[in-house]
């Protein structure tokens, strides 16, 4: 079964495996298929299931919300999100504006048929809203019990500060950010981590296994895998591009010998890795089968000893990706057309 971590400096507990649905409802898969694995993930204890209005353009919630039917609501954690455009893309069907974030959240709690979410998240920072209009918004969301709880995703460390200030002004709390992390792109380590440690703020990581390239399937020197996510522009090809390189590839194969000897498939040594973070809080998997569901569920709760940890450092070291700049380029300067 699947260990629990609390959020934050809260008292709300979600499962370390998360269950994502990004890439996968609405568009990679079959509602069918979808339902079918979203059983499994709850077979395998995971009880915290992460979406967000944009994906498949809003369909990705009406399908989560499809396969918790009939699951007893105070026995799971759902999350969403609100930020990037979504139905017409008109004006103010994107960002973070008071109508936005009003608007998001009645219609995200339509499409899953639910009363509440447990998580509301920025998907970004809106340079192009005031924040603390942003932060308002949220509080009276939190206010008329339609969250609990509010993060972010891949917020820098000075507007995860600035956003914590209000919040606290404001009485409630921001308890998670959710950025891309994984073995081999650390750039939260160098000043996101130390804030949200400061300000009892976790993460809620995205692509634990580098978007696939952390399962060793992509060999160096050969075409990628046919039905793979990098052969799917629906699935986050354009995400992947970067990992493939064969300097990369090559320095990902060393990490066989080390998953073997401490027991792991190299998915499981992926997500496990991210999970020895103590900022940590949960890493989102998401599955096209349930088989997949049933490999990464078993990084639950393992514990890397120093020796392990150092090996997979050093293997990924010349590749790893670590500058702390770059979460500042992830959030449009711009509202996206």
């Amino acid at each position: 079964m699947v260990n629990y971590r609390y959020l934050g400096n809260s008292g709300f507990k979600v499962s370390e495996i998360t269950y994502g649905n990004w890439v996968t409802h609405g568009s990679q898969v079959d509602d069918s298929a979808a339902i079918a694995t979203v059983h499994t993930a709850l077979d395998l204890g995971i009880t915290s299931f992460d979406t967000a209005d944009t994906y498949a353009n809003t369909a990705a919630e009406v399908v989560l919300g499809k396969a918790l039917q009939g699951q007893r609501r105070e026995s799971l954690e759902i999350f969403t999100k609100v930020y990037w455009p979504i139905g017409p893309k008109g004006p103010n069907d994107q960002g973070l504006s008071r109508k936005h974030i009003l608007d998001g959240i009645h219609g995200s709690l339509r499409r899953l048929d639910v009363d509440y979410v447990d998580l509301y998240q920025a998907h970004r920072y809106d340079y192009e809203t005031p924040l603390e209009e942003t932060m308002q918004a949220f509080a009276d969301i939190v206010r008329q019990g339609k969250a609990l709880y509010i993060g972010v995703s891949e917020w820098t460390a000075e507007q995860l500060r600035a956003g914590h200030a209000l919040a606290t002004e404001l009485g409630f709390q921001l308890v998670s950010n959710q950025p891309q992390y994984s073995a081999l792109w650390r750039v939260i380590e160098g000043t996101v981590v130390p804030t949200s440690q400061e300000l009892g703020i976790s993460q809620i990581v995205w692509s634990p296994m580098a978007q696939g390239v952390l399962s060793g399937k992509y060999l160096p020197g050969a075409p990628v895998p046919e039905g793979s996510r990098a052969t799917d522009e629906k699935s986050g090809a354009s995400f992947i591009k970067r990992f493939l390189r064969d300097d990369v590839l090559t320095a990902v194969q060393q990490l066989k010998p080390i998953a073997q000897e401490a027991g792991l498939t190299m998915p499981q040594l992926a997500i496990a890795w991210v999970l020895q973070n103590p900022n940590v809080s949960a890493a989102l998997v998401g599955a096209s089968r349930p088989e997949q569901l049933k490999d990464s569920v078993r990084a639950s709760g393992v514990v890397l000893d120093a020796e392990v940890k150092a090996a997979i450092d050093a293997a990924l070291a010349p590749v790893a990706v670590t500058d702390p700049a770059l979460t500042a380029e992830v959030s449009p300067k711009s509202r996206p057309a």
